[in-house]
């Protein structure tokens, strides 16, 4: 299992309930997760809090099915089979990698229109871990 401690969950907080990057007052490059350098110019280490609205496209995405799933997440492979796990490109710009929910794994297509959710990701230590997923706007069901 992919062990995270309590005080690295809780410094992570505000980036997985409120989806908080870091722009770089450099280049404007929006870092997400936030990092120590700049991923956009790879010098500045200078940047301001932005709350990103969590909606965006997805790029690429993959079926996780039986005998996949990493441990945390075995669990959940057994009570509800095969789901996926796409690559989301945020309307900021920003790439991210999230599991989609409320949706059949053959109703996902690249291009898709999605917007994150908070959802419990897994259980560790007594601690249930939540953080965002990513589900398909109403719209982009039709």
């Amino acid at each position: 299992m992919a062990y995270v401690s309590i005080p690295l969950y809780k410094r992570t907080i505000p980036q997985r309930y409120k989806l908080i990057g870091l722009k770089c007052k450099r280049c404007g490059w929006i870092n997400f997760p936030p990092k120590g350098i700049c991923k956009g110019c790879k010098v500045s280490s200078e940047f301001e809090k932005v709350k990103l609205s969590g909606k965006g496209t997805i790029y690429s995405y993959t079926v996780i099915t039986a005998a996949a799933a990493p441990p945390e997440f075995s669990k959940q492979e057994k009570s509800g089979g095969s789901y996926v796990v796409a690559l989301i490109e945020l309307d900021e710009g920003p790439r991210i990698v999230a599991q989609l929910v409320n949706c059949k794994p053959e109703n996902v297509r690249i291009g898709m229109r999605v917007e994150s959710t908070i959802r419990k990701i897994y259980e560790d230590e007594g601690v249930v871990r939540y953080g965002f997923k990513f589900k398909p706007v109403e719209e982009s069901l039709k």
